[in-house]
């Protein structure tokens, strides 16, 4: 621990980290004490000069007086007063006093004379803007920003018809048929606020022009040309306005429209299967939706780029929940009466569960919580065009035809597949596709490859990418998991758990010296 304190105090102050070579007084450092609490926690360590970081350290007395002193500024000089804890760590021989400052829950934190504090990088400073002030009430669930009501609306700017279908859904009749008169059951259900204005959440799901009052809520949708969100090219951009129902069914289509619909072994009138699990998609589009900074309008993102499928949320993750927290279904919703809505209409499951669904169906899902950015990020890789594969091995055919390799259709009818001209190789032998035995490093295998690999009971688009892999090796075999993953622009951690979970069902091993070895892959 001593090593890992002195690592600390190597790399500096920062937001999370600060020095102080002596106690100076109890308000000020109740500034500080309070800016930490109002942002992500952190510490103060004291026998440390800020400036250089060289260790001047303390002794008994000193470390004596500056718990104390803490301890009083913490109860005292900071309102609500806040709970911190102290530990003495040896360090080059020298003895110095760490503080812990806890990510406080009643947000936001004053000093005695009532300002309010908040880190910015390894410094601090006031916060006057309302919205940052209401921010830190939201992140402490004291103010719901949904329920809030929206100035000059009234009841006249409800989508009558969405309302009606709303109430008929839920209760099986209209409002008007209720003995209680409308107007208090819209109230009831926070659609409108004491005064008989829309809230937030009853604008957003049943306004009749959401936009016009809330000019920020919209989706930006863009199909790319490449994989570079700097690229001007791009092949469709288009805004998605409306209520959350309305978006959550346009966003939805717009996403399909741009999707691939590989046929993965049925029939030729058949609809493909989509490549990313529709499921997947309404998971976290509607998780953008619904959870969205509406403190700090921006529009929600929706980027298909050649590789991969960026949906991005304006806001970061409240409070001190953490990337690790969503994926385990641990959840806190910032916009309550919006979840709510969503619950009883759109396929929202509510309760966390959400993120761990889309994982359940694709693993290959990178979820990116940007606090300095104030976004959230879900991207879903895509396997590029080149080495796109069905879950039959072959390459998926679209609108009906035979997909080019390098040149030459690919048979689809359990034929050898011509690559460059030539049937595949695998470590000198050519791999028959029609459930023949498979000569693999000059050995018959009794179970063909393809069919082991089809009937494993994993979602396609994983198939997917196990065949991609598996076409890589039979083009070369002496590739390196980085070559993969670049190849089909996945990152190496996904070729390496690829190649782990194919070994439950055939072997796949590197053979041989990292620099001369090669892939050897055989039936189990």
């Amino acid at each position: 621990m001593e090593e890992d304190i002195a690592s600390v105090i190597r790399h500096g102050e920062t937001s999370r980290v600060q020095f102080k070579l002596s106690f100076t007084s109890q308000k000020e450092i109740a500034r500080e004490i309070a800016a930490f609490a109002n942002s992500h926690g952190g510490i103060i360590i004291f026998g440390v000069e800020d400036k250089t970081g060289s260790v001047a350290g303390l002794n008994y007395d000193e470390i004596q007086t500056i718990s104390r002193e803490l301890g009083n500024a913490a109860n005292e000089q900071v309102k609500p007063s806040l709970y911190i804890s102290t530990e003495v760590k040896d360090v080059e021989g020298r003895m110095v006093l760490i503080c812990s400052i806890p990510e406080g829950r009643s947000k936001p934190y004053k000093d005695i004379g009532g300002t309010i504090w908040i880190k910015q990088g390894a410094d601090k400073r006031r916060v006057t803007e309302n919205s940052e002030i209401l921010g830190l009430f939201q992140s402490s669930g004291t103010y719901q920003a949904d329920l809030a009501g929206v100035p000059g609306t009234s009841v006249r700017d409800l989508d009558k018809t969405a309302v009606e279908s709303y109430f008929s859904k839920i209760y099986g009749q209209v409002p008007d048929d209720f003995e209680t008169p409308a107007e208090k059951m819209l109230e009831s259900l926070n659609i409108t606020d004491s005064s008989g204005r829309l809230t937030v959440a009853g604008l957003l799901y049943f306004g009749r022009h959401p936009q016009l009052r809330m000019p920020g809520f919209v989706i930006k949708a863009v199909r790319f040309a490449g994989n570079d969100l700097g690229g001007m090219k791009y092949l469709d951009s288009r805004d998605i306005e409306g209520t959350i129902p309305r978006m959550f069914d346009d966003g939805m289509n717009w996403l399909k429209s741009w999707l691939r619909r590989p046929q993965n072994g049925k029939g030729f009138n058949s609809i493909g299967d989509l490549e990313i699990p529709e499921p997947v998609l309404e998971e976290l589009l509607q998780n953008a939706l619904i959870h969205l900074d509406l403190l700090k309008p921006a529009a929600i993102r929706l980027l298909i780029f050649d590789n991969r499928v960026e949906i991005i949320n304006p806001g970061c993750l409240p409070g001190n929940q953490t990337v690790d927290d969503v994926r385990h279904g641990n959840s806190n919703p910032r916009n309550i009466q919006l979840a709510r809505f969503c619950l009883k209409t759109l396929p929202y499951r509510g309760l966390g569960s959400g993120i761990p669904r889309a994982f359940s169906l694709d693993k290959d899902i990178e979820l990116v919580n940007s606090q300095s950015g104030n976004q959230f990020t879900a991207i879903i890789r895509r396997l590029p065009d080149d080495d796109y594969v069905s879950h039959t091995g072959q390459n998926v055919p679209q609108s009906g035809q035979n997909v080019p390799l390098n040149g030459q259709n690919v048979p689809q009818n359990g034929q050898n597949v011509p690559l460059n001209g030539q049937n595949v190789p695998l470590n000198g032998q050519n791999v028959p596709q029609n459930g023949q035995n498979v000569p693999l490093n000059g050995q018959n295998v009794s179970k063909e490859i393809g069919d082991i690999i089809s009937n494993v009971p994993e979602k396609e688009n994983i198939i997917a990418r196990w065949n991609a892999i598996l076409v890589c090796l039979t083009k070369d075999n002496s590739l390196s998991k980085e070559d993969i993953a670049k190849k089909l622009q996945v990152s190496p951690k996904t070729v390496q758990r690829d190649i782990a979970a194919m070994n439950d069902y055939i072997h796949v091993a590197w053979t041989g010296s990292m620099k001369n070895g090669h892939w050897e892959i055989s039936a189990k």
